[in-house]
């Protein structure tokens, strides 16, 4: 992949009215959108993608995967509500924008790529190393990271056919899981939370993302 790492102005003001349109979509939470606003989305995109890399869509980045939708990101970002130090596993790094925005609210995220192709090209990405608190894994996302959990929060970037009980397993009583459930064209999101006996689900707008496939693809 041909990356831009330069941030210009220009990149900076596309950015700012990136936000104005994530905001007036419904995103309220000012951390949020400040940390949309602080993260450079066109530098984990081909430099193909330049002109475009502003707008609030998803963009193709190899391996059947995609850089979700801008106000995607925010949303299931806003639903997590993260608090500085939180522990956040990420099934499907993809990218890493999800990560770095993430990370840019004081997260600590631990993220699985479950293809190979896309997990080397985050290592080669020298923006990531600003991100010591992002660790990155490949691996197979239903079965999570357990030896390094338990977790604050969960967030899954795939659509899963369910909620997957081994993630639930790896939260904390009181954990957050954001995640986009059904197996058709449109999966609904969902926040669950870890009670003491049992969980807590909450229903949410419906959203398109690709699947998430069992195993590890090299």
């Amino acid at each position: 992949m041909r990356r831009s790492l330069e941030d210009s102005y220009r990149h900076k003001g596309l950015r700012k009215k990136l936000v104005d349109t994530v905001r007036e979509k419904g995103i309220k939470d000012e951390n949020v959108l400040e940390a949309i606003n602080s993260v450079p989305r066109h530098f984990f995109l081909d430099s193909a993608f330049l002109d475009v890399a502003y707008l609030d869509k998803a963009f193709p980045i190899g391996e059947g995967q995609t850089i979700s939708q801008p106000y995607t990101v925010a949303y299931q970002t806003e639903l997590l509500q993260i608090q500085k130090n939180d522990k956040v596993l990420e099934i499907g790094t993809g990218s890493a924008y999800q990560a770095v925005v993430l990370a840019a609210l004081g997260a600590k995220v631990f993220t699985i790529e479950r293809q190979k192709k896309l997990f080397d090209e985050n290592k080669l990405f020298a923006y990531l190393k600003q991100y010591p608190n992002i660790k990155f894994f490949y691996g197979d996302g239903f079965q999570g990271l357990p030896t390094y959990g338990p977790f604050d929060k969960v967030i899954v970037t795939a659509a899963a056919p369910e909620i997957p009980p081994r993630l639930i397993d790896q939260m904390k009583v009181g954990g957050k899981m954001v995640i986009p459930v059904n197996n058709g064209t449109a999966q609904q999101m969902r926040r669950v939370t870890k009670l003491e006996q049992g969980i807590e689900v909450e229903y949410f707008d419906n959203f398109s993302f690709v699947p998430m496939l069992q195993g590890k693809n090299a």
